[in-house]
């Protein structure tokens, strides 16, 4: 009993003080990677557009992206599912740019850094399912990221996953 009341006085007195642990929201990440598809299904021969969009929730700008896109391994396990990605674009206030970035596999720098805190960029990859393409697959992709910041600090994430895409016979 004696313990108890020595601890419920201590507790007291860092409560008053203020040096108990207090209780905060959670931070939102500095940076947030989302992606989205303008369908959720298609058919052989046919196209879907899977749109990225980075968010710079600091208050400092992103100086350098990196970012990939792979295929998730369901997806590579289907031999008979074809695919290929045939175009890319940034999203811009002049309307849409073709990408600068190395393609699909290095997309950062299609973002068009610098992002100044609260912006977003977005980046639409064109994914063609081939006309021979077998049915009835997903098509997923994941992909991590990385972000620079202009007080010189860094965040990476990810795994991040797409939405799939279900291949459909026609």
């Amino acid at each position: 009993m004696r313990r108890l009341g020595l601890t419920a006085v201590l507790a007291f007195v860092l409560a008053l003080f203020g040096f108990a642990p207090g209780a905060s929201a959670a931070e939102p990440a500095p940076a947030a990677l989302a992606f989205a598809t303008d369908g959720a299904t298609t058919t052989p021969g046919g196209t879907v557009k899977l749109s990225m969009t980075i968010t710079n929730n600091k208050t400092y700008d992103i100086w350098f992206v990196y970012q990939t896109i792979d295929p998730t391994w369901l997806t590579t396990q289907r031999p008979d599912l074809k695919y290929s990605f045939t175009g890319c674009s940034l999203a811009t206030v002049a309307g849409d740019t073709p990408c600068s970035g190395t393609g699909p596999s290095n997309l950062g720098g299609n973002y068009g850094a610098t992002i100044p805190p609260g912006q977003s960029r977005t980046v639409t990859l064109t994914l063609r399912i081939a006309a021979d393409s077998g049915c009835n697959g997903n098509i997923g992709f994941y992909s991590y990221f990385y972000a620079e910041f202009g007080d010189k600090t860094n965040t990476s994430g990810g795994p991040v996953y797409t939405p799939e895409t279900r291949v459909l016979c026609a």
